[in-house]
């Protein structure tokens, strides 16, 4: 039994839909054409190879001999099929693929032919689950899937409409070869100290995310181990930038200087993450390492404000300007454990330096609709910045000024930068741009990253086996996973 922390509502057994999908990705039910390793390196997956044939044109040769989990051989109309619909239904699909046409050449090879040279679309088609194949079979005639097919090691068995619970079972025929667990149960739990008593009671073997602070006593409690993994995930603080003042990058600034990420880091998160510079991880071969960090300076972060016309003129000690007090609305989601302490450290460290803010623990839905109408000022949250591992993802979604993710960021250089990299066949003069994007970034603070994060995997004892994916969204349930007995 697994505890995810989030609702497994059935849209989410859509591999294709935008509000899920990737529980058929963590239960491995779906898979896609490009696998990718811990250095962020692609390697086969149902793809056994591909080739770019020329700007807009790729090839790719599929496995032989994989098999959907109701028997059908996967061929390359399935693959055409799967790929065409995500590209409809998913509005973050089309600036991935740049998708023109899909051409089947014979039942194991593809050709993709893509509206404008896309020399990341290997590195796309890693993007589970929204890419992940399925059989043309499980789609109803209304275009919906209720019972996905795959080609994954455990197949879909079933899914409760009331408690939202799903079960999965091994699939004796993968490709991938043995798969060790018989069948898998994953119960949403959304809220973290729930995880951690249903682990302790014995509810479930297996969850992640658990309350920071009781992971030290969880691992001393017999039968359980409690793991951290560094992943691709980052928190950070974002800023409604079509919004005063935050619209003015010295108070974007100073509200960096006037975050001490080191004391949130040890004393709010008990040691799990690491303070974070840029967007990625050092050890990401695209990420500038010349970036010089928002070290904690309360004084830079008065004078960065008294620059750009706030002040505490009235000594209640709020800084204002022109008679309104810089009250700020900070607003996140409960789901992951280390946001809501988070958005409240951060709350009182920036009225050290003037800021007043109010910290809004919301549901992540909510927090998503209020952005939406854009009556909001700043939000804390968690992304992981390489499901597509390649810069692009991040930088081209978030930054570029007509991207899908945009909170208002606009800067013409900025997107003239992102153009030339998506233009460019040479990888280095890619990575070259996308460094000089972050440095921009990091000096424009459109985010604060905040923390580099570590994801917490607790289990019991007699869960053996498991490998944690350095790219998944949360987890993906690896077929060495086994109960020892």
């Amino acid at each position: 039994m697994v505890g995810d922390l989030f609702d497994i509502k059935a849209a989410s057994l859509d591999p294709a839909q935008e509000s899920g999908g990737l529980l058929a990705d963590k239960a491995q039910i779906v898979e896609t054409l490009v696998g990718v390793n811990p250095d962020m390196s692609l390697k086969p997956k149902l793809a056994e190879s591909w080739k770019q044939l020329d700007d807009k044109t790729w090839e790719f040769k599929l496995r032989d001999n994989v098999y959907f989990h109701d028997g059908s051989k996967m061929t390359a109309e399935d693959v055409k099929f799967s790929l065409e619909r995500a590209n409809k239904l998913n509005t973050r699909i089309p600036s991935l693929l740049k998708l023109d046409s899909i051409e089947v050449v014979d039942p194991l090879t593809i050709k993709i032919h893509t509206s404008e040279p896309n020399y990341v679309l290997p590195a796309a088609l890693h993007f589970a689950a929204p890419l992940g194949i399925i059989s043309p079979k499980c789609v109803n005639n209304n275009g919906e899937i209720t019972a996905p097919i795959g080609t994954g090691p455990f197949s879909f068995e079933s899914y409760d409409e009331k408690t939202h619970v799903m079960s999965v079972i091994k699939n004796d025929k993968w490709w991938g070869g043995k798969v060790l667990l018989d069948k898998i149960i994953i119960k949403p739990i959304t809220d973290p100290n729930t995880r951690a008593l249903s682990l302790e009671n014995g509810e479930v073997d297996f969850t992640v995310d658990v309350p920071y602070n009781e992971i030290e006593s969880l691992n001393k409690t017999s039968g359980i181990t409690v793991d951290k993994f560094e992943n691709s995930r980052i928190t950070y603080m974002y800023f409604n930038l079509k919004k005063a003042p935050f619209d003015d990058v010295k108070v974007r600034q100073a509200i960096a200087y006037g975050i001490d990420r080191k004391s949130i880091v040890k004393y709010i998160l008990f040691g799990v993450g690491t303070p974070a510079v840029g967007i990625y991880r050092p050890d990401f071969y695209w990420t500038e390492k010349d970036l010089k960090a928002y070290d904690f300076d309360a004084q830079k972060a008065k004078d960065l404000l008294e620059e750009a016309g706030w002040s505490d003129t009235n000594g209640n000690g709020i800084v204002d300007k022109n008679g309104k007090d810089l009250e700020v609305s900070l607003i996140t989601s409960p789901n992951r454990p280390s946001l809501p302490p988070m958005a409240e450290a951060i709350a009182g460290q920036l009225k050290e330096i003037g800021i007043g803010v109010n910290v809004e623990i919301l549901e992540s839905g909510v927090v998503s609709d209020r952005q939406k109408s854009g009556e909001w000022d700043a939000a804390l949250s968690a992304i992981s910045v390489a499901m597509v591992p390649d810069a692009s993802y991040v930088l081209d979604g978030y930054f570029k000024s007509d991207g899908i993710n945009n909170k208002g960021y606009a800067n013409p250089n900025v997107d003239e930068l992102l153009k030339d990299a998506a233009n460019s066949k040479d990888e280095k003069e890619r990575i070259s741009k996308y460094k000089e994007v972050q440095k921009i970034i990091l000096e424009e603070v459109p985010i604060i990253p905040m923390t580099y994060y570590q994801m917490v995997v607790a289990k019991k004892d007699y869960v053996k086996g498991y490998e944690f994916d350095y790219t998944s969204h949360d987890y993906t349930l690896t077929p060495e996973t086994y109960i020892e007995k």
